[in-house]
């Protein structure tokens, strides 16, 4: 019934319309990233010995799955570790120095140390790039350790490994895998801003929906791919573990006494829900719960009207069809 009203194309329009960074500045970004990493590789050219040593395009927008809010670039720099600090604010000066010299151009201002990154702001376009140091030592799969945004300590990680990962799931469901991720990650976007303390990490919604696509899942139908990421959470209450195989045994995963437990594909002793606690966990099963429940009543609505009414609970105001 309600499916007459709002079916997968109505979904398919409004994330074009609503939720979707557009095209255009998507690719506006990104030549804006390549130009900061193809002046990092001339200078590189010519100072051989220059301890950054790579650039990567990393986050939402080297994943396809940036919303229309975006207004950051994420951007992984690889700092050769041999005498780079490993106390992190040191390090971050240490990065923001050496950025500023293989980008003269660039006023001082324009290149400032954050918390867990540096900021390289554009003045043309307004957007700023934040980016993050990776302490490296030569790993041929660009193993190295990142700071952490959850809480700056040091990370062990692969860039070239997650956008692969991405890549991997978004090859398998062509347009579809990356669309749902940015509908979900649209919904959670809501939630933060509704619910006071709702916290729902972007990473962590890309690797429920990557495990839900691996078990087999169609992602063509949104209303139906949303409806089984809701139905995910609630009857597990979110405290299923997750875990992959693309990079290493599952077997070599260790014991987690975390109330939420997603295992990093290319880390596997990087729980990336260690801080979400049991009250965390209950307020996105609470959520989920109720979207679920907006989606079946929508399905089911006699009424356009009502139809409408139900996905709004799900996506806010501006859902219109």
């Amino acid at each position: 019934m309600g499916r007459q009203h709002v079916s997968h194309d109505e979904i398919a329009a409004f994330a074009q319309d609503k939720v979707n960074l557009p095209k255009d500045k998507a690719d506006e970004y990104r030549a804006q990233a390549r130009r900061l990493r193809e002046k990092l590789d001339g200078y590189l050219d010519e100072h051989p010995d220059f301890t950054l040593k790579k650039m990567l395009l990393s986050g939402s927008l080297a994943k396809g799955t940036a919303l229309r809010s975006l207004n950051d670039i994420d951007v992984a720099c690889y700092v050769s570790g041999a005498d780079a600090p490993d106390d992190v604010q040191a390090l971050l000066n240490y990065l923001a120095e050496r950025l500023r010299k293989a980008f003269p151009n660039f006023s001082p201002d324009q290149v400032q140390p954050q918390t867990y990154s540096v900021t390289v702001s554009f003045r043309g376009t307004g957007l700023d790039v934040d980016v993050v140091p990776i302490l490296y030592n030569g790993d041929p799969q660009w193993y190295g350790n990142l700071v952490s945004q959850d809480d700056g300590s040091f990370l062990k990680t692969s860039i070239p490994l997650h956008l692969d990962f991405a890549a991997k799931r978004r090859r398998a469901q062509e347009k579809h895998f990356a669309q749902v991720v940015r509908l979900v990650k649209f919904w959670a976007r809501r939630m933060k801003q509704e619910r006071d303390g709702f916290r729902f990490k972007s990473f962590m919604i890309e690797m429920i929906l990557a495990k839900i696509c691996d078990d087999g899942l169609d992602f063509s139908d949104y209303p139906e791919a949303l409806q089984h990421f809701f139905t995910y959470i609630a009857r597990t209450n979110f405290r299923q573990r997750i875990v992959f195989s693309d990079y290493y045994p599952i077997a070599s995963v260790g014991t987690f006494s975390d109330t939420v437990q997603i295992i990093d594909p290319v880390n596997a002793t990087n729980n990336v829900a260690h801080l979400y606690t049991t009250k965390n966990a209950d307020a996105i099963v609470e959520a989920a719960l109720e979207a679920g429940d907006a989606i079946d009543a929508a399905l089911a609505a006699p009424t356009k009207q009502l139809t409408v009414g139900y996905w709004q609970k799900v996506f806010g105001s501006s859902f219109q069809a």
